[in-house]
Parts: C-alpha cells; sequence; structure tokens
C-alpha cells in the first residue's frame, strides 16, 4: 500500500482517496481533497496560502532541512525481499521517527523563544506607562497604622481648637 502525496498541501492521500488530475503531458497530479484540487485549478501558489505545508516550510514555521527527511523519499529501485532487512528497516523508522520528533520539538521551543522575548519587552512598556495605574499592596499592619495616624491626627485637632477656644476666651 502506496501512501501518496498531495501536490498542493503535502499531506497524505491514501489509495482509494483523495482525486487524481493527469496534464495534457501525462503529469499526474494527486489532491487530497477538493479543496486542494480548486485551489491547484485557481493557479495559487502552495507556498503563499498559510494552511499548506509549503507555506509553513518557507515561512520557518516547521522544521525545512534535517537529514531525517531523506529517508522518506521514493524509491523506485526494486529490492530483492530479505527478512532481516525488513526488520533492521522497520527498527530504523521507529528510530527515525523519534529522532524527528525530537528535533521539531526543540525548533519549536527555540521559536518560540523570541516571541517570548518580544511578548516580555512589551509588557514591561505597558507596566512603565502605565504605573501609575498599580497600587502597591497594602498589609493589614499598613492599614491599622494608617488608621491610627488619623485617630492621632483629629485628636491633636481637637485639641489644637479647644487650646484656640481657651486663648479667646481668657483674651
Amino acid at each position: 500500500m502506496r501512501i501518496e502525496k498531495c501536490y498542493f498541501c503535502s499531506s497524505n492521500v491514501h489509495p482509494g482517496h483523495g482525486i487524481n488530475f493527469v496534464r495534457n503531458d501525462c503529469k499526474m497530479f494527486r489532491f487530497c481533497r477538493s479543496k486542494c484540487h480548486k485551489a491547484f485549478k485557481m493557479k495559487r501558489n502552495p507556498r503563499k496560502v498559510k494552511w499548506t505545508k509549503a507555506f509553513r516550510k518557507s515561512h520557518g514555521k516547521e522544521l525545512a532541512i534535517d537529514s531525517t527527511f531523506d529517508l522518506e523519499k521514493k524509491r523506485s529501485v526494486p529490492v530483492k525481499y530479505n527478512r532481516e532487512l525488513w526488520q533492521n528497516t522497520i527498527h530504523a523508522m521507529k528510530r527515525i521517527q523519534e529522532i524527528r520528533a525530537r528535533r521539531q520539538n526543540q525548533f519549536i521551543k527555540q521559536r518560540l523563544k523570541a516571541g517570548k522575548k518580544l511578548e516580555l519587552k512589551d509588557d514591561e512598556k505597558e507596566v512603565e506607562h502605565h504605573i501609575h495605574l498599580i497600587e502597591p499592596k497594602v498589609t493589614e499592619e499598613q492599614l491599622y497604622n494608617a488608621a491610627l495616624n488619623k485617630t492621632k491626627q483629629k485628636l491633636q485637632e481637637k485639641k489644637e481648637k479647644l487650646l484656640e477656644v481657651e486663648s479667646m476666651d481668657m483674651d
């Protein structure tokens, strides 16, 4: 069972699925769904359509150059069946799949680091610009001290008023 790649979006096309388009020069184009076929007929460039793998690779969103992709290439040279060769090949495919997954995760983390730095800078600028909106956290002790100071001030003001009234009475 051969799993082909869609000419437009590079996704897998399983046997019995998708659309085959044969041009006059006998070139065969396989499409996974009608969306890809219609985009091809409208002469859209897959590198400019955001949902395709070609776009993601050309804009640095996915890993584009890696030695693990060489194993996925199509080979048309027939090889005589050998059980040991098949076992080794399947074991190697599993190992390469693990390596590819690890490398892709590492690539994604590296790509997102730059965005996190920019986000942090933007947050710092916003805090700097709107610092007046941020109030310091007030503890219970500070509230108690503030209330105590207010009552002391009121008492002091009352004493001063009494002293003023007494001094006026004496005059």
